[in-house]
């Protein structure tokens, strides 16, 4: 059994297939659910952001769990195989253990750092262990993950200055649209990213916030916390006539705000209107643009933004993945206590049994002997069976937490039937 982590993010994919690929927190569960419905996976998280879509499992065997992935992956988004097989990344064991690790330490983001993938992968693992489909394996596994990222966060400067999505999203539309200060700003979706864009821009600057959503109780929740207002979400074009800057981060499969709205929005001003398009797939058509007075930026002008100041974070970075590094034998170590040294006592218990039943089987044959004479009998025993133990327990501690380990470890268990 070994950990595997298979997926595509903004490195490995085109952006449109990214969002073709990308999954909504209401459909994780489910997916959760086809993607250990087969033999080969036994326990799964799926970790889907904006900017990635990856599965980590718990495989019986390689080959044929990625199989069961891609097929998985599949039927949940609806894509063809042959059109994102090439795009996928797995890793493998050790190479899993690293990559999340990595993830976790805002060292795979698109904005070097950025703090809010740690939240969303303890979301992933929760949903998760919600739906029943995480095991020991994986569940060490993300807490220790968890605990990497903040050690990089505490122990580095990676995430200081503008280092998350939010704190970006406020910067550059404060860069964009100028003095914000009195302006309307009407957010649309309530997930995590649009409310976390909101929180940080209300807590900069003195907006007029609008909040709607399909979900009332969502929008209602939001802007109770942050001083705003809610409209109905069939209520969106009024509410865009209105806004002097939108924001839009839904989890909508398709356009929610099209170019006819905006420009109704505006029969009779042309008022300059700012728009911040944060959803994958994107929310806002893009024809938009072609309004003289709308201008439209996206979760790629934002990644673009946020990584100007890329220079110290990459001299920190180095420092983060010797963290990551240090935190990877720290997992290892830990997993082989966990893992090498219950099979090594259920081996010792059998032989034991086993030497223990010989003895006794020999019983009439030993009446005679005196007890000192039994009792070198027990230790001659004793010492055969620690003396055979000996050199095959070695070499699985000195193993443990590698490929070679769990191919031993698989081993034993087979040869002496120990399960």
């Amino acid at each position: 059994m070994s950990i595997v982590a298979i997926g595509l993010n903004y490195r490995s994919a085109p952006l449109d297939l990214l969002e073709r690929m990308n999954l909504p927190a209401d459909r994780v569960p489910k997916a959760l659910g086809e993607l250990t419905g087969g033999e080969f996976v036994s326990e799964a998280v799926l970790l889907a952001t904006c900017n990635r879509t990856e599965v980590y499992v718990h495989a019986e065997q390689f080959h044929d769990a990625y199989r069961e992935v891609r097929n998985a992956f599949s039927i949940i988004t609806g894509v063809d195989p042959d059109d994102f097989s090439d795009h996928l990344y797995v890793h493998y064991h050790d190479d899993a253990v690293r990559h999340l690790f990595e993830v976790a330490a805002g060292l795979d983001s698109a904005v070097l750092g950025e703090h809010e993938i740690l939240g969303q992968i303890r979301t992933a693992w929760e949903t998760a262990k919600a739906e029943g489909v995480v095991g020991r394996a994986l569940d060490s596994l993300f807490s220790s993950a968890i605990g990497a990222g903040r050690r990089v966060r505490t122990d580095t400067a990676i995430g200081r200055r503008t280092a998350s999505i939010s704190q970006a999203a406020v910067s550059l539309v404060a860069e964009s649209g100028g003095d914000l200060d009195g302006k309307r700003v009407l957010l649309v979706g309530a997930g995590e990213v649009g409310a976390g864009v909101a929180t940080a821009l209300s807590r900069s600057v003195d907006v007029n916030l609008v909040v709607t959503n399909r979900t009332a109780s969502k929008a209602s929740a939001i802007a109770q916390t942050l001083g705003g207002e809610t409209t109905p979400f069939r209520d969106l074009p009024l509410a865009l006539a209105e806004a002097d800057v939108v924001i839009s981060a839904t989890g909508a499969p398709g356009i929610v705000i099209s170019t006819a709205d905006i420009e109704g929005a505006r029969t009779s001003s042309r008022e300059p209107m700012l728009i911040l398009d944060l959803a994958v797939p994107h929310d806002v058509d893009p024809e938009v643009t072609q309004l003289d007075w709308v201008s439209l930026l996206t979760l790629r002008d934002l990644q673009e933004f946020a990584n100007r100041g890329l220079q110290e974070r990459h001299k920190q970075a180095a420092e983060a993945r010797l963290v990551v590094v240090d935190e990877v034998i720290r997992y290892r170590s830990a997993r082989s206590a966990t893992e090498v040294a219950p099979l090594l006592g259920q081996l010792h218990r059998k032989a034991e049994a086993i030497r223990r039943g010989e003895v006794e089987h020999y019983q009439k044959r030993l009446k005679n002997l005196s007890e000192a004479e039994f009792e070198a009998v027990e230790a001659l025993t004793h010492a055969v069976v620690a003396k055979m133990l000996h050199d095959p327990s070695i070499q699985l501690r000195d193993a443990a937490g590698s490929r070679r380990g769990d191919r031993l470890a698989e081993a034993l268990r087979e040869l002496f039937d120990i399960s």
